[in-house]
């Protein structure tokens, strides 16, 4: 099984991200074959597209069970972490992300999106994704350090063949809002939170390490094992209103929930440090089935 090859491409400048909502009396194999239709679009050189679909409905509108993954549950309730700490949860029906070399085609692309689902979903977000620095967030440190290269990151993103929901991947979408208090650090200081020196990612050691480190919280291991995810994030927004688009992907959900958990302090550990300069302020878990899935759901060829 093949999963959506977007997902681990590189390179693209502008992005989009929509979650939508099924609309009133919207029929949901209806709503199945256009999603299909938008993801077989033969969109204009270097505009990719990746579908995300929330994990209960894609149980619903399946073609067979053998395209939904085991165990992959809704964000249905904020995660509660130490203290009042809390990330919200504003799961919605549909993800879709729109990645590409300039506005100009990311555009267009989302106005043919946006017609085809006239009727059947109903926009509820859009937020604008852009890259800054290369391969950096609004931090300034560098964002993405663990993935792993071209050769290995299928392996990483899709679930294995011969289970239950081959070649689909579960995705995390996280908006993050960075607070300005940030600025008012100072490099040494940033590099404690963060748990990386700033100008070429050296993971901290010894007395300037801390527990409480972003680099130390999001680590997830299994005897010793660190369980990696694939992160595509970007930055999002302007000068009054400014974040980290957090879309991070993996064969399974485990993983990314036991991150999640550390970063809120919900495993009885410290809280991730970098939770006081920014705020989870969206949360939503999304199945992006395979493309043999798609291609189940795909209206019949009337030529």
């Amino acid at each position: 099984m093949a999963y959506q090859t977007a997902i681990t491409s590189q390179g693209t400048a502008d992005h989009v991200y929509f979650e939508f909502d099924l609309a009133d009396g919207a029929d949901k194999d209806q709503v199945g074959a256009k999603l299909a239709l938008v993801a077989d679009t033969p969109f204009v050189m270097g505009v990719g597209i990746v579908i995300g679909i929330r994990p209960s409905l894609w149980e619903e509108i399946a073609p067979d069970p053998q395209f939904v993954p085991v165990g992959v549950h809704d964000f249905a309730e904020p995660l509660r972490g130490a203290g009042d700490y809390a990330m919200p949860a504003t799961q919605h029906d549909v993800w879709v992300w729109i990645a590409g070399p300039d506005r100009s085609r990311v555009y267009d692309a989302s106005e043919s999106m946006l017609r085809t689902f006239e009727g059947l979903l109903v926009t509820a977000t859009e937020t604008a994704g852009w890259v800054y620095e290369s391969n950096r967030d609004l931090t300034g440190f560098e964002d993405g350090t663990e993935n792993p290269g071209a050769l290995a990151a299928p392996s990483l993103v899709a679930v294995p063949d011969g289970q239950p929901g081959a070649g689909s991947s579960v995705l995390l979408y996280q908006l993050w809002e960075h607070k300005r208090e940030w600025e008012k650090l100072h490099t040494q200081a940033q590099e404690r939170v963060i748990g990386r020196t700033k100008t070429d990612s050296v993971e901290l050691e010894g007395a300037e390490a801390r527990e409480s480190s972003h680099a130390q919280r999001t680590v997830v291991e299994v005897d010793g094992e660190e369980q990696h995810i694939y992160r595509h994030n970007t930055a999002y927004g302007g000068h009054r209103s400014r974040g980290t688009v957090f879309v991070g992907f993996s064969f399974d959900q485990w993983r990314t929930e036991e991150m999640l958990r550390r970063m809120a302090g919900a495993d009885g550990g410290p809280r991730d440090a970098l939770t006081y300069f920014a705020d989870a302020v969206t949360g939503g878990w999304y199945t992006c089935p395979s493309v043999e899935a798609f291609l189940a759901m795909a209206p019949d060829d009337e030529d």
